[in-house]
This record gives structure tokens, C-alpha cells and sequence, in this order.
């Protein structure tokens, strides 16, 4: 493609965080000559979400603004405007605030937390997504209320942990027979299970949240939980139901399906993030990935496949981190139900690492508090490098002299 030819195209990126930034970012890191407009529905300066249940929470930071000089880079962002679907024949974007022409269209919209039925509006009840969020819980974390978390996977317990460092007193309802049931095998989860006790939370598991009352949280058995706040935290789903009606292809899970180009099933539309799936040769499966990582490596696929690039294939080892009860708990790859599972480490002590093989080679590891292990194993993960098992699971000996 021609400079002259680039100069007049028109990239337009609907989404404004870590995944829409990092695209408008790649694509002029690429050379990218055309204009780019990043579309936010927010009005906030566009920034990034981890530190928002840690540091923004705990009034330890005013806010997580991407470190990005918009300007000299030559980047359009239109903030508080919300999408509201594509016209894929007319290459237009319809927006609160109009049509908006684009030559390339990259969708990074993440997706919306699932909210507990019922709650809808009643006071006293907080998701942790935005900005938005975070600010509005950050006083009842300071008044140190009596906090009701509703579901014990990744944001629920990093949630808890900053609400006991903040002096509040924590349960954690779980519908489930242990926290992280959705992500980790029954055998895995189960060590993470004393982590909540041992940081002065209590954890109940088999319940279901019946209804949420001023003050208290009912749950199915009739018992009642004080609460002076419930904040859910029960999931998300890709935010892409403003494409009904485009004849852009989404999946089981409502997120759209991409190609191993990030590529849509519609021309010069792309799609990265949490609001879309891609088929992994590495795993032989379509992946959906909400994690940090994911929107971090995908948009540089999509800058070089709208410039041309048609080479550059989107198969990463997924990564994701979480802090949680003094605890660094590092994940990376992906694993099925029947890969191996092979421990390094007791569960029992400060820090393990539990690794997933197949056919044995290393396909993904959960680290707890063995960063070296996380960093190694990644690696071995990428090469897909025979391991040998019983060297493997001794953890004094390094995960990359584990190799056959």
C-alpha cells in the first residue's frame, strides 16, 4: 500500500480501552499514514483497568490514564459517544452523535460485567468495570462498610482483598463448591479456598444470592448476610449487542468471531479484545480470552493486516495475572479437562506451581507466588518443547531443565 494510498483511508476503532488504544497506537507504530479515530463511550480520558481494583480503589491513585500522547501521534479520539451499530455496505459507523465514515473498522468494545437478576437499580448494589465504578466505591471502602461480594472468581477475590485492606468486613458468596470454579479443576482451586479465611474474609460456598434487601444480602436457605454494600462480580459477557442487525458474525458466547487475522466475517472489519474470539492452531480450539494480555497482543495483528501484512497470524499463549490475599497468582496457556496435571510444589505452603501437559508437552501453568516458573514455562509453552514429567515436578530444579 502507498503512502499516498494510506493517507487518504480512514481507520475508526470503537473502544477506548487497552484494546482500542493499543490498535491506534500499532497502526501508527506500523506507519500507518490515513487517519485514525478511536470512539469511546466514556467521557474519561482513555485508561487502563487493572489498577482500578487495586490502587484507584484504595485511594492510592487518582486514576489509570493510558500514558499516550494522542495528539503528537495523530490520533482522533471522540469520548462520550456510544456506538450504536455498523452498515457494513455503506462503510459507516452510526453513533449518538451521527454516521461516521470509516475505510477500516476495528471493533474493541471488551465486554460488560453479568449483573445479578433482580438488583438492577437497587441502591447499594455496585458492579467494578469503569472508572465510574471504582469512584463510587472507593467512600464505601473508606467508611469501611460491611461488604457482601457476590461471586468468587478473579475480580471477586482481588475485590476482597481490597476491601479487608481497607478495614472492612468481607463474605464472599460462591455459588459454587469453591471459588474459581469456572476457570481452575476442583483439585487446583481448592488450596485457594483457606486464602480467604486466613486474610479475615469469610467465604460461602453452595450460595445463591435469593434477594438483596436494604442492609443484608438473602440467601436461598433464608439465612441473611449484613451488608452495608454488595458488589457483583459474577462474570462477564463481550459488549456487542449494538451489532445486532450488521451481519457481523458472533458466537455462542455473543462475542464476534474473528479469523486467525483478527478479521471479522464481514470485509474491512476487525475485531480484538475481550468482545472477540480467533481460532488457536496452538490449541485446536476458538479462544475467548478476557484477560489484559489478550488486548495488549492482538492489536498489533490488526495494524498490520489493515496495512497489508497478511503473514502475521494471531496465536498467542494466553496470559493473565491476578493479586490476591498477599498472593502473586500468575496463569499462562490453556488447558482441557483431560491434559495432565502435574504439581510443583505443596499447595499447602507460599508458593506452587501446578502445569498442564499433553502428549508431554508443557500446553499451560498456574503460578502461585514463582514468577521464574511463569516466565520459563511461558516460553517452553511457545516451543512446544517435550517435557520430561518426573523432572518437571520438582521444584527446586529449574521448569526449562525440565525438557526430555
Amino acid at each position: 500500500m502507498s503512502e499516498q494510498t494510506q493517507a487518504q483511508r480512514r481507520v475508526v476503532v470503537v473502544g477506548a480501552g487497552m484494546a482500542g488504544v493499543q490498535t491506534a497506537v500499532a497502526l501508527r507504530e506500523q506507519g500507518f499514514k490515513g487517519t485514525v479515530t478511536v470512539i469511546g463511550a466514556e467521557p474519561h480520558q482513555p485508561y487502563d483497568r487493572p489498577p482500578l481494583s487495586k490502587a484507584v480503589l484504595l485511594g492510592k491513585a487518582e486514576g489509570s490514564a493510558f500514558d499516550v500522547d494522542f495528539e503528537a501521534l495523530g490520533i482522533e479520539l471522540l469520548l462520550g459517544r456510544e456506538a450504536l451499530g455498523v452498515r457494513p455496505e455503506a462503510h459507516e459507523l452510526d453513533t449518538e452523535a451521527g454516521p461516521v465514515p470509516y475505510d477500516a473498522l476495528v471493533l474493541a468494545t471488551g465486554a460488560e460485567p453479568v449483573r445479578l437478576p433482580g438488583t438492577e437499580g437497587v441502591q447499594g448494589v455496585h458492579l467494578l468495570r469503569t472508572l465510574d465504578d471504582a469512584e463510587r466505591l472507593r467512600p464505601v471502602l473508606a467508611r469501611q462498610h460491611d461488604i457482601v461480594v457476590v461471586g468468587a472468581g478473579w475480580i471477586g477475590a482481588e475485590f476482597a482483598t481490597a476491601a479487608r485492606e481497607a478495614g472492612c468486613a468481607v463474605t464472599v458468596v460462591e455459588a459454587a463448591d469453591r471459588p474459581l470454579a469456572g476457570a481452575l479443576p476442583a483439585e487446583v482451586a481448592a488450596p485457594m479456598t483457606s486464602w480467604y479465611a486466613d486474610a479475615g474474609a469469610v467465604l460461602r460456598t453452595h450460595a445463591r444470592v435469593q434477594r438483596v434487601e436494604p442492609g443484608a444480602v438473602v440467601l436461598d436457605d433464608g439465612s441473611r448476610v449484613a451488608a452495608g454494600a454488595v458488589v457483583v462480580g459474577i462474570g462477564a459477557r463481550p459488549a456487542t449487542a449494538w451489532l445486532a442487525g450488521s451481519g457481523i458474525e458472533l458466537g455462542a458466547h455473543r462475542e464476534v468471531v474473528a479469523d486467525d487475522r483478527l478479521r471479522t466475517s464481514v470485509p474491512d472489519v476487525h475485531a480484538v479484545g475481550d468482545c472477540a474470539s480467533f481460532p488457536s492452531g496452538r490449541y485446536g480450539e476458538r479462544l475467548l480470552v478476557h484477560h489484559w494480555d489478550n488486548a495488549l497482543q492482538g492489536p498489533r495483528t490488526v495494524a498490520a493486516d489493515i496495512l497489508g501484512e497478511t503473514r502475521t497470524v494471531y496465536d498467542p499463549v494466553p496470559y493473565f495475572w491476578s493479586e490476591q490475599f498477599g498472593r502473586f497468582v500468575q496463569y499462562a496457556g490453556h488447558h482441557a479437562s483431560a491434559d495432565t496435571t502435574l504439581w510443583r510444589g505443596e499447595p499447602s505452603g507460599p508458593a506452587w506451581t501446578v502445569c498442564w501437559l499433553r502428549e508431554n508437552r508443557l500446553v499451560a501453568l498456574l503460578a502461585v507466588g514463582r514468577p521464574r516458573d511463569l516466565a520459563q514455562g511461558r516460553r517452553l509453552i511457545e516451543a512446544g518443547v517435550e517435557m520430561d514429567p518426573e523432572l518437571l515436578t520438582d521444584p527446586a530444579r529449574p521448569l526449562k531443565a525440565a525438557t526430555a
